[in-house]
């Protein structure tokens, strides 16, 4: 039997320390391998991130929603890539 196809979560954030801890344990669930692109955070957001074991990658904001969304998508090694927002 095969085995089924990796899903990558894709997430980029700035200070959503707020939100992290409820989103990252739903998405647990579905996701094989979670990804957090930070674009500046002054919260905790990354120290959350990593406690769930999502890969950490900083992106320095230069007011391209676009660029780094796709930094993230860059970043994904999964078979079908997801992207939510940690307030989702």
């Amino acid at each position: 039997m095969a085995d089924s196809p990796a899903i990558s979560l894709c997430v980029i954030g700035k200070n959503e320390a707020h939100n992290l801890a409820d989103f990252w344990r739903m998405a647990q669930k579905f996701a094989d391998e979670l990804i957090y692109v930070d674009t500046g955070s002054s919260d905790n957001s990354m120290e959350i991130s990593s406690q769930v074991g999502a890969r950490i990658f900083q992106y320095q904001w230069n007011d391209d929603f676009a660029a780094a969304r796709n930094f993230s998508l860059e970043q994904a090694t999964g078979d079908f890539i997801l992207i939510l927002d940690p307030d989702e």
